[in-house]
């Protein structure tokens, strides 16, 4: 299977500090990655440079046949890659709707005039938006709040707002920056079901950075692990849990006692997923 998403050997310094350095990553079409790392790791650096809002120092960055490295933000989301961020960044003063519905315009052809004259074409692209947008909110049950300002909708639903804001740029990788933080188990789990109902209907990779190693292990089909900007290791969850240097990584020294504790939890993320990486 070809990939469609290809990093090779990107990094960045800020000063004397390698922030990441060689890291390097492939993801075929429909595929559910992990990348995680203990704090400071450089896994939001990497969803930077990727999108545009870092530019790369070394490497590539080839997304569908493209190179898109050095190129703006708004143009890497019109080649197909995009976003959520750690902290939500919605337009809070806009309605639900207008969030989604400025997502759907990266794809739209209006010219300045027909948009001044309100022409007939204007009026009937606006309205497909405005339909394509209300579908988007059904994906994730928000089409009751369409009308509601942005910033008055509860944690959870702002974070699946941006999820379906993002969705709506058309994306064929979407990248989903802790999109469980500050949820609750039920959320989590709901959550969960979402990343792989979206990845299905829309065809498209996801790259998702995560703290809650449950949701990871569920759900995703590969993993790559950073510590200290450099990657560690790669792998399914089964490998990566049980990785010395994993292990190290998040708990200090990697004494037995400490290994084994990392490897029953491992099991435990693997068996409640039952037959999710089967299905993944």
């Amino acid at each position: 299977m070809s990939n469609l998403l290809d990093v090779a050997g990107i990094g960045i310094s800020f000063g004397g500090l390698k922030a990441v350095q060689n890291f390097s990553l492939s993801m075929p079409k429909g595929c559910l990655y992990g990348l995680i790392g203990p704090n400071g790791a450089g896994k939001t650096t990497v969803f930077n440079l990727l999108t545009g809002v870092y530019r790369a120092q070394t490497g590539t960055i080839t997304l569908d046949g493209v190179r898109v490295e050095g190129l703006p933000p708004h143009q890497i989301a019109a080649a197909g890659l995009s976003r959520t961020f750690q902290n939500i960044r919605l337009f809070g003063d806009l309605t639900v709707l207008d969030n989604v519905k400025l997502a759907c315009h990266l794809r739209g052809s209006h010219s300045m005039l027909a948009t001044m004259l309100r022409t007939a074409g204007f009026q009937a692209q606006e309205g497909a938006i405005t339909a394509r947008a209300m579908d988007m909110l059904g994906v994730f049950g928000l089409e009751r709040l369409a009308g509601e300002q942005a910033r008055n909708l509860p944690y959870g639903d702002q974070r699946r707002l941006e999820i379906c804001r993002a969705l709506a740029t058309e994306p064929k990788v979407l990248l989903l920056d802790e999109p469980a933080a500050g949820m609750n188990p039920s959320e989590k789990k709901s959550l969960a079901e979402t990343i792989r109902q979206i990845r299905e209907r829309f065809g498209l990779a996801v790259l998702l950075i995560e703290h809650d190693m449950g949701l990871v292990m569920e759900i995703c089909q590969q993993i790559t692990v950073l510590d200290h900007g450099e990657v560690i290791a790669v792998g399914t969850p089964e490998q990566v849990q049980s990785n010395p240097k994993v292990i190290e990584a998040y708990l200090g020294a990697a004494e037995p006692a400490a290994a084994d504790a990392v490897e029953a939890g491992g099991a435990a993320a693997a068996s409640s997923a039952g037959g999710a990486h089967g299905a993944a």
